[in-house]
């Protein structure tokens, strides 16, 4: 994928926004030009109109341009969709079907590989970047990536049967927020952060 391109669009759809707007639509706070934001553990501000990244510690790692091209293109949804409480897979967003292999590759596959035999982990994972556990599978839970974005993740463990399998799910109103390709490169970061986590 060309990100340099999309980078562009994206910062200038940005620039086109107001300040106003981008807090009202994304809930994040506004500190004077700045908008803070706290994405995956990590905290950085963005600086209107440049769209400049600037990270709350020199801890945080550069900001990869796929992460900010997430992270603008939250900034820019003028969705008032509210959360419908009402779980969705990735293959029932806009054209999902289309793109379901690459976010099983990406995402799913990762999510099984790692937590499949050991589902605690996945829980103090999630709980240490302020996800909540919920009663689904043999494990799962919710992680708020942006505030109007819960992610839900489920793994079912191997039996003698059956092998481990996972799955990720989206509320209903994700598609109103943000383009289904965004969630295939937004999940598979979800489970990046938490295989991190989970590592150390």
């Amino acid at each position: 994928m060309n990100y340099s391109a999309a980078h562009d669009v994206a910062l200038e759809r940005f620039r086109q926004a107001t300040l106003e707007e981008i807090s009202e639509y994304s809930g994040y706070p506004i500190d004077g030009n700045r908008i803070k934001i706290e994405f995956l553990g990590r905290r950085f501000e963005v600086d209107y109109p440049s769209g400049q990244f600037y990270a709350e510690t020199t801890l945080n790692e550069e900001i990869s341009v796929p992460t900010q091209i997430l992270i603008l293109h939250y900034l820019v949804n003028r969705s008032p969709a509210m959360q419908t409480g009402q779980l969705i897979s990735y293959k029932e967003l806009p054209g999902g079907s289309i793109y379901i292999q690459p976010f099983t590759n990406r995402a799913i596959n990762p999510l099984v590989k790692t937590f499949g035999s050991q589902k605690s982990k996945l829980i103090q994972a999630a709980v240490a970047l302020g996800g909540e556990v919920v009663s689904l599978g043999d494990a799962a839970v919710v992680l708020s990536v942006f505030p109007k974005v819960p992610i839900t993740l489920v793994i079912w463990e191997a039996d003698d049967e059956f092998p481990a399998t996972g799955n990720i799910l989206f509320d209903s109103s994700a598609g109103t927020v943000l383009p289904t390709e965004d969630y295939a490169v937004l999940a598979s970061q979800v489970v990046f952060a938490l295989r991190k986590l989970a590592s150390q």
